[in-house]
């Protein structure tokens, strides 16, 4: 698993890239009440908005951390968009993401540099 300084998490699963948020992000976040997530089928360049989570606090977006094609997106999330504050890095995974180059997947932190971050 690799991490972003948005505090996204990205893990590999095959030729896809499974893309969500962080526990950390979801509980500064708060009780997240809605998400926006959007279409299979849509390409996409690194730094583009993919996600709008809404929750009691604030609206945050998720940018694109790689340049690719999504390929699947976690439908349970509309009907349970509190599923992000329940399990964020397992179960409330946003997109699936057949990226177009893993080349930037390296310059990711790793768990122990995301915990350095965070800290």
């Amino acid at each position: 698993m690799k991490f972003t300084e948005e505090h996204e998490w990205l893990l590999e699963e095959g030729e896809l890239i499974v893309i969500g948020i962080t526990e950390h992000a979801a509980e500064q976040l708060g009780d997240v009440v809605f998400v926006e997530l959007p279409e299979a089928g849509t390409e996409v360049t690194k730094d583009d908005e993919i996600v709008v989570i809404e929750s009691v606090k604030a609206a945050s977006d998720i940018l694109a951390p790689l340049d690719g094609e999504i390929v699947e997106v976690n439908a349970a999330l509309a009907d349970n968009p509190g599923l992000v504050n329940e399990d964020a890095q397992g179960a409330a995974w946003f997109i699936k993401l057949k990226p177009s180059d893993t080349g930037p997947m390296a310059d990711y932190m790793d768990e122990a540099g995301y915990k350095d971050f965070i800290a």
